[in-house]
């Protein structure tokens, strides 16, 4: 959305879009607006009551009228709280609603991202945008534009009253008004400026949070904790100087609001009691300025509380930019595929393949490579040669700069993604495993995978005894992270999801590279039974893995520089027998 178009045409704008969302909730709109409505038009009654029930009956010792009266005013006080009461909840349980429905709408759009764009957002932003910035949208409802539409027709109501008793009274009781005005526009733009930067810093204070608890164990290992705690000090120090700063136009605005408050409430006295010692048989009686001080509260509460809602509907309002600017983004893979597509063979084929993750750099150059349909390829190389980028490229989570891959003779952009994805099983180094069961981390909540089909996996994959030794078997939590699990349960664990899927085509990414010799051989069996009959791409660090597969590629700087079976590479001397025997050797 451009920067240079007014703030009313801006924010009309965001407004209908955000609007737009309330429509599944119609009758609950249009129901709260009429409370609002109805309660701005209520509340201005009860000082004419207490003038009525004062110059009527009081004046003149009739207790049984002031007894009835008391009763009206009684009656009209809980007609005013219930309708006050339904007004503030649904105005809230429709804020809370659009804000799931726009929240679920931006999860979604986030998790169909190319992992380009996660990898140049930090996380905390994210998270900011999904959590504080949606329970802002929210206050557009709860204390946002209907309450300004109500106080803005409370003060028409009361002003009418006012009038309609004393226009004189009025216009004293208004002397202080302009002086109320320069400082609500006032507050209202300088806190907002603070409130943006509340924003801000709450952004990077989650975003510093977010990064530094999750690689504690590095802070923690090098002996960082006094430096790491030096540099949040210092963002949690800019975000309490941004909320104190919020405070202070707080602390200098409501006083002043009150001692303004008090002069109309003086100079309607003054003037009030003036009138009745002058003119007492006037129409301006005792119960008047009863009355006159009552809407005088009723008056500068709206007024003061104005400033506070607008900025609310500001606040709102920025942060439905930023939402809706995620959602504008077009970040996602292009997926057309033909549905009646599907993997059989599982032959894959590269051709021409380029790739570089920053414009200058590639990572991979003109790749031609061809994978018959059932083999089991091993890719093996420097770290940073490329072998785990080729394998990003496969699976979709990143688009090649030029080239094409095949598979079963068809482009994967010709499939649809999801099936695509579906068909290809990974095991990564670095097993993620979400804090739940065992059992739902295997089969991450599909339906169709039962407890049975994860047992003859675990028994397939060699990790039935795991399973066994743990504290309710399947239904044991692992904790954020797997922190529960050692890094060769994780690896099982990965294993045996990847049974249960049952991919057309499988990718062990360094699946070895971090465990011990005993869930090695584990692993290295359960690699055997999961390669058979599929395509196998395994990338490794351990050479000692790789020795039986089909063919091995040597990768340099996103090149393959030599491919062959484990004793042709030897007997060539090559790259592959240097990184054999520097590996050995150790």
């Amino acid at each position: 959305m451009a920067k240079n178009k007014s703030a009313g045409i801006l924010d009309a704008g965001v407004m209908m879009r955000l609007f737009s969302y309330a429509k599944p909730y119609t009758s609950v709109f249009w129901g709260t607006v009429a409370l609002t409505l109805f309660a701005a038009v209520l509340s201005p009654i009860r000082p004419w009551l207490v003038q009525y029930t004062i110059d009527s009956y009081v004046m003149k010792g009739e207790f049984s009228g002031v007894l009835m009266m008391s009763l009206w005013m009684l009656l009209f006080l809980l007609a005013e709280a219930a309708v006050q009461y339904y007004q503030t909840y649904y105005g809230g349980w429709l804020g809370q609603s659009i804000v799931r429905d726009l929240r679920q709408g931006l999860y979604g759009h986030l998790m169909r991202f190319r992992m380009a764009f996660f990898d140049r957002t930090p996380v905390g932003t994210l998270v900011t945008r999904l959590v504080n910035d949606m329970e802002t949208i929210s206050q557009i409802f709860s204390e946002g534009f209907l309450n300004i539409a109500g106080d803005l027709l409370k003060l028409t109501a009361i002003l009418s009253w006012m009038f309609w008793v004393s226009p004189g009274m009025t216009w004293m009781s208004l002397i202080p008004i302009p002086f109320l005005i320069l400082a609500t526009w006032m507050f209202k733009n300088g806190i907002r400026s603070s409130f943006n930067e509340v924003r801000n810093e709450v952004a990077n204070l989650n975003t510093f949070a977010q990064e530094h608890i999750s690689g504690m164990m590095v802070v923690q290992a090098f002996n960082r904790e006094e430096t790491e705690l030096k540099r949040f000090k210092d963002i949690n120090a800019r975000h309490r100087t941004a909320h104190i700063k919020s405070v202070w136009y707080y602390s200098v605005f409501f006083p002043v609001v009150e001692v303004l408050q008090a002069i109309s409430i003086a100079l309607v006295v003054w003037y009030g009691s003036r009138e009745i010692l002058l003119h007492p048989e006037g129409d301006i009686q005792p119960g008047a300025i009863f009355s006159f001080i009552l809407w005088v509260y009723m008056l500068y509460r709206p007024m003061r509380q104005l400033a506070d809602r607008f900025n609310s509907l500001q606040m709102g309002i920025v942060s439905c930019e930023r939402i809706f600017g995620l959602l504008d983004k077009q970040e996602q893979m292009m997926d057309g595929g033909n549905p009646n597509l599907s993997i059989q063979g599982g032959e894959i084929e590269f051709e021409g393949l380029n790739f570089s993750y920053v414009e200058g750099e590639p990572v991979l150059r003109n790749l031609n490579l061809k994978l018959p349909a059932g083999s089991t390829t091993a890719i093996v190389g420097s770290t940073g040669s490329g072998k785990t980028t080729l394998i990003s490229l496969l699976s979709r989570m990143y688009e090649a700069d030029s080239g094409s891959i095949r598979i079963d003779g068809q482009d994967i952009r010709e499939f649809p993604l999801q099936q695509l994805q579906a068909s290809i099983g990974i095991v990564l180094q670095d097993v993620f495993l979400f804090s739940d069961s065992i059992a739902n981390n295997i089969s991450l909540y599909n339906p169709e995978i039962t407890r049975s089909q994860m047992l003859n996996a675990a028994r397939a994959v060699g990790a039935e005894s795991l399973i066994n030794s743990l504290p309710g078997g399947l239904d044991f939590n692992v904790r954020e992270r797997g922190v529960n699990l050692s890094v060769g349960q994780r690896q099982l664990i990965s294993f045996i999801r990847a049974y249960v899927y049952n991919p057309q085509i499988l990718i062990l990414d360094e699946a070895t590279s971090s465990i011990d010799s005993e869930t090695e051989q584990l692993i290295q069996e359960a690699t055997e039974k999961l390669t058979r009959g599929r395509t196998s791409i395994v990338i490794a660090h351990r050479l000692s893995t790789v020795e039986h597969a089909d063919r091995i590629l040597v990768m340099h700087q996103g090149e393959i520089v030599e491919q062959g079976r484990h004793e042709e590479l030897l007997s060539a001397k090559g790259r592959y027998w240097t990184l054999f025997q520097n590996q050995f050797s150790k």
